[in-house]
C-alpha cells in the first residue's frame, strides 16, 4: 500500500497567540489550534474536561415528553421494555438504561433483536413479544428513528415508544410519544454527535434531575457509555470527550462487574500475587497497563460485538448487567471470549479467501471497486472483512454471502471522502433493499442480479471517484525535529487524549532520519527501528507490517511519519515511535 502524505493546515497567528497565553511548546499550540482550541479558556476546558460542563438534558427536544411518559409508567405500574440494537452501542445502552431503571422500579425487562432472524432495528417480532408479555411502554435505544411502520404497528397494540436514537432522521419523524435525537431538524441540543448509548444517558440524566436523584446515580454507568463512544466511532469532541475521559477513568479504576470480567478473561488484570502494595486509596482493580480508547475499541468492544455477530447479543447484555456476586459472570465472560475467538477465525479465513478471489481475477484487480461473493461466508463478519479488503485494496468494497431463498446479503465499506451510500443508491434498481451512510452500508439483492449490480456499481463509482481518493492519505499534524519530544512534551501531549475522530492522535513527520545499525525485522513481518539524526541519540520505534522496507532504511536517510506512545517493559517506561509510513528522504 502506497500512502500520500499531506500536512494539516493551521493558523500560525492563532498558534502564536495561544503559545503566549499557555507558555508551552509552539508545536503543542499548533496541534491545539488544529483541534479548534484557540484561547486560554478553550484550553482549560480541553485539558480539564468536567462533568459539570455537560449540557442540560432538557435542552433536547421531546425530553420533557419522554420523562413525563416514563414517570407515568412508573407511577401507574406499567411494564417497561428496554429495546436496543445488537452491536456494542445498542447492548451497552440496553445494559445501562435497564440497570438504572431496575434499581428504582421492578417492572422492567429488555429485548435485543437477533441479527439473523430479525435484522437491524425495531422488529415486528419484538413488538409482538412486548404485546404478549403486557408491556405498554418501549424505550428504543440506538434504533427507531426510521421505524415508522413498526411504531404504528405498536400503537395498534396499545404500546407507546420513547425513541433514543442518534442516526439521521427522515423529514417526517415516527409517531412516537417522544423522539430524542439531536440530529432532528427542530432539536436545539448543542451537541449533535452523541452515541445511541449517549442519548440513553441523557434520558437518565434528565430523570435524575427531575426526580432529585444524585448525579452519580447515572454517572456510575460511564464505563458502559465509554465503550459505546469508542466502538461506534463517534467524534471524541465536546460532550463525548468529557464522557469518554471519565468513562476511561472508571474502566481503569473501578469498572462495573461485567467489564471487570471481560478485562480478566482478556488477561489485562494482574493476578493478586503480582499487585504491588498500595498505601492510600488503592483502585478496585489492578491492570497490567492503563487502558486507552484504542484498548476499548480493539480489546473490549470486539468481545461484546462477537455475541451478536456469531450467536445472540443477549449474551453480552447478560454479562453487562450482572452483579459482582453472580456466580455465572465469569462463565459468561468466557463465553464472549470463545465467541470472539470464533469471530477472529472466521474473519481471518474469509479475508484470506476473498483476497485469493481478487488476486486470481485480473478484471477485479484493475477495477475501482471490489465486489466479492461466496455462499458459505458467515454473515456476521462481512463488515469486518469488507474493512480488511479496503485496507488491502483502497477502494469502495462490498462483501456478499447467500441467505435464504437465494437472496444475497452484504456489507459495504468506503474510502475517505467518497459517499458510498449515494453510489449504492444510484444502483438501487438492482437491489431489494439497502441502508447505511457515507462510509458503511448494508444491502440485499437477488442472486441473478449480482452481475448487473457489479457492472452498475463499478460504472457509478468510476464516474464519481477522484484518482487521489483511491490512494490512502496520512495527515501530518507537524513536521518536527525528533529531539523536541521530551518527557515534558509527551506529558502535555498525552493530556490531549482520549483520541479518536475529531481529536486524532497527532501524527508527526521527521526528515532525514538514519538507521543506527540496530534496526531489524521482528516476527517476520514487522520492523523494530533504531533511528538517529543530528546527535548520537537513538529513537526507537515499531513499524507493523513493514518488514519489506528494511532495505530502504539501510540504503540511506528516510522521512518518517509516526505517533508517539509510552511503552512499559520490565518496569521501564520509555517513549516509542509507532511508525505509520517511511520513505526515502526527499
Amino acid at each position: 500500500m502506497q500512502w500520500r502524505w499531506s500536512e494539516v493546515p493551521y493558523c500560525a497567528e492563532k498558534a502564536e497567540s495561544l503559545q503566549r497565553a499557555l507558555r508551552i511548546h509552539p508545536v503543542l499550540c499548533q496541534l491545539l489550534v488544529q483541534r479548534g482550541v484557540e484561547t486560554y479558556e478553550d484550553a482549560r476546558k480541553f485539558f480539564r474536561p468536567n462533568l459539570s460542563d455537560l449540557h442540560p438534558p432538557f435542552l433536547m427536544k421531546d425530553m420533557d415528553k419522554a420523562i413525563a411518559r416514563l414517570e407515568k409508567a412508573i407511577h401507574t405500574g406499567e411494564k417497561i421494555l428496554i429495546y436496543g440494537d445488537y452491536d456494542v452501542d445498542g447492548t451497552t445502552a440496553v445494559a445501562m438504561v435497564y440497570s438504572f431503571l431496575k434499581e428504582i422500579y421492578p417492572r422492567v425487562d429488555y429485548y435485543v433483536p437477533h441479527r439473523y432472524t430479525e435484522g437491524y432495528g425495531i422488529s415486528k417480532k419484538g413488538i409482538d413479544f412486548a404485546a404478549q408479555e403486557g408491556f405498554s411502554l418501549i424505550i428504543a435505544l440506538d434504533c427507531g428513528i426510521k421505524a415508522h411502520d413498526k411504531i404504528e404497528y405498536a400503537a395498534s397494540k396499545h404500546i407507546d415508544f420513547i425513541i433514543c436514537d442518534h442516526h439521521l432522521p427522515d423529514a417526517v419523524l415516527p409517531n412516537a410519544v417522544a423522539v430524542l435525537d439531536p440530529k432532528r431538524r427542530d432539536c436545539p441540543y448543542p451537541f449533535k454527535e452523541l452515541s445511541g448509548c449517549g442519548i440513553g444517558f441523557k434520558l437518565l440524566q434528565a430523570y435524575c434531575e427531575k426526580s432529585g436523584l444524585p448525579s452519580d446515580t447515572c454517572y456510575r454507568y460511564l464505563d458502559l457509555l465509554c465503550l459505546s463512544i469508542g466502538a461506534d466511532i463517534v467524534p471524541i469532541t465536546g460532550e463525548n470527550r468529557i464522557l469518554a475521559r471519565y468513562g476511561l477513568d472508571k474502566i481503569n479504576t473501578n469498572p462495573s462487574p461485567g467489564i471487570r470480567r471481560l478485562l480478566e478473561v482478556s488477561g489485562l488484570v494482574l493476578p493478586p500475587d503480582a499487585v504491588p502494595p498500595q498505601s492510600d486509596n488503592p483502585p478496585a482493580i489492578q491492570l497490567r497497563k492503563k487502558l486507552n480508547i484504542n484498548d476499548v475499541v480493539f480489546i473490549l468492544a470486539p468481545r461484546i460485538n462477537a455475541a451478536g455477530r456469531i450467536d445472540d447479543a443477549r449474551h453480552a447484555v447478560k454479562l453487562l448487567i450482572g452483579e459482582a456476586q453472580d456466580a455465572e459472570m465469569i462463565e459468561r465472560a468466557y463465553q464472549l471470549e470463545k465467541l470472539n475467538s470464533e469471530r477472529k477465525d472466521l474473519d481471518r479465513d474469509i479475508t484470506a479467501h476473498a483476497l485469493s478471489i481478487i488476486e486470481s481475477d485480473e478484471r477485479l484487480m484493475k477495477q475501482n471497486t471490489t465486489v466479492v461473493y461466496h455462499p458459505s461466508w458467515h454473515k456476521g463478519v462481512l463488515g469486518i472483512v469488507a474493512s480488511r479488503l479496503t485496507e488491502n485494496y483502497y477502494r469502495p468494497t462490498i462483501v456478499l454471502t447467500e441467505g435464504e431463498d437465494g437472496v444475497l446479503t452484504g456489507s459495504a465499506r468506503s474510502v475517505k471522502n467518497f459517499d458510498l451510500y449515494e453510489a449504492i443508491y444510484a444502483c438501487r434498481e438492482h437491489l431489494i433493499q439497502f441502508g447505511g451512510h457515507q462510509f458503511a452500508a448494508g444491502l440485499t439483492l437477488r442472486k441473478e442480479k449480482i452481475a448487473d449490480f457489479c457492472l452498475a456499481f463499478e460504472e457509478v463509482v468510476s464516474s464519481r471517484i477522484q484518482p487521489d481518493q483511491l490512494i490512502p492519505e496520512i495527515e501530518v499534524n507537524a513536521v518536527i525535529e525528533p529531539e523536541i519530544i521530551t518527557p515534558g512534551f509527551y506529558k502535555i501531549l498525552s493530556e490531549m487524549a482520549p483520541f479518536g475522530p475529531g481529536n486524532m492522535n497527532p501524527t508527526f513527520m521527521s526528515r532525514q532520519m538514519r538507521d543506527t545499525g540496530w534496526s531489524k525485522i521482528v516476527k517476520e513481518e514487522h520492523l523494530r527501528l533504531s533511528l538517529c539524526k543530528n546527535t548520537p541519540a537513538a529513537y526507537t520505534g515499531i513499524a507493523f507490517g513493514m518488514a519489506a522496507k528494511l532495505p530502504l532504511l539501510k540504503n540511506g536517510p528516510v522521512d518518517v511519519v509516526y505517533h508517539v506512545e509510552e511503552n512499559e517493559w520490565n518496569g521501564r517506561v520509555s517513549i516509542e515511535w509507532v511508525i505509520k509510513d517511511l520513505r526515502a528522504a526527499i
